[in-house]
């Protein structure tokens, strides 16, 4: 499907609306575009609200013939926490290698993603996920291939240890107290994106001030960030799995990504058979606004090796 020419303001968009997924989940959720439109659903990482999909990159997209979903995981901005206390020894102790039982798992994530497409009544979708939304979509393609219709795993890997690692001076800011009150976090928040964010597209400090404040005022939970946390450090190496995945899949990374080095995206893209890889300089881990259009050609080419979605 070819991308269209209409304009990103022209998007539909809903308000925040909320699904049931389980019993004990229900995601908060918003969409932009026509909902006969090809569904992409966006997946955020640890930590992240869907207000991290920029508003204009998700206009961007529908515009380019997506109908688009973005949305909070659990523990995450409006959508439900979960119960499950995870203490920063049991976080040590997963990020050396020691078993480590969690609250949930990567594939529990996966089930919530597919609850939201079921309420939506979507039966296959394109996936996009950044990060811990990268290991969430390799975890749907996997357990669930006749719903994928296609994969873009960004700034994300393959949950083997010795790929994909964190730069050594960001854990005590991953694992440090995010209590206290609203310009304390957006203090913090502030700070952690000058550590991982894009040197060749640098964020105006306004822009990152706003993202604090519009994540604090949405809600967010040190504990719920925790247990995504040890979700990720916990999570199995899906290398082998990979090897089955069959949807058309791109894999984006950046080159100067002190979060997720760009080894992981090598080896994702190393892993899914036909996948194609596109690194980029400059880019951390964050999505700059000046590489919006890449993203979005990226998406829709990828979208475009799957033809048209399965009825």
């Amino acid at each position: 499907m070819s991308a269209r020419s209409s304009e990103p303001g022209s998007v539909a968009v809903s308000a925040e609306l909320f699904a049931p997924v389980r019993p004990d989940v229900e995601l908060c959720y918003q969409t932009f575009g026509d909902p006969d439109d090809e569904p992409l659903l966006l997946v955020m990482g640890l930590g992240g609200p869907m207000i991290w999909w920029d508003a204009e990159l998700c206009r961007m997209l529908a515009a380019a013939g997506f109908y688009v979903i973005r949305y909070d995981n659990r523990d995450t901005g409006r959508s439900s926490r979960i119960e499950g206390r995870v203490t920063r020894v049991s976080l040590a102790r997963a990020f050396t290698g020691r078993r480590v039982r969690a609250p949930y798992t990567m594939a529990d994530l996966a089930a919530d993603a597919f609850g939201l497409l079921d309420h939506l009544g979507i039966d296959a979708a394109h996936v996009a996920g950044v990060s811990m939304g990268g290991m969430i979509v390799q975890t749907m393609a996997i357990t669930e291939p006749r719903r994928v219709l296609s994969m873009t795993s960004i700034m994300s890997t393959t949950g083997k240890r010795t790929v994909g690692w964190q730069h050594p001076n960001l854990l005590p800011a991953l694992i440090g107290n995010k209590r206290g009150s609203r310009e304390a976090y957006v203090k913090a928040s502030r700070q952690m994106w000058r550590l991982i964010g894009s040197p060749g597209y640098p964020e105006p400090e306004e822009a990152t001030r706003k993202r604090a404040e519009d994540t604090w005022d949405r809600g967010i939970s040190a504990a719920g960030t925790m247990r995504q946390m040890l979700a990720i450090l916990t999570q199995p190496d899906r290398s082998a799995r990979l090897r089955s995945v069959r949807v058309p899949t791109t894999v984006i990374h950046g080159l100067a990504d002190r979060m997720v080095h760009v080894s992981g995206g090598r080896a994702t893209a190393r892993a899914v058979p036909g996948a194609e890889l596109l690194l980029v300089d400059g880019m951390g881990h964050d999505l700059p606004p000046a590489l919006h259009d890449t993203f979005v050609d990226a998406i829709r080419r990828t979208a475009d090796r799957a033809g048209r979605p399965r009825s």
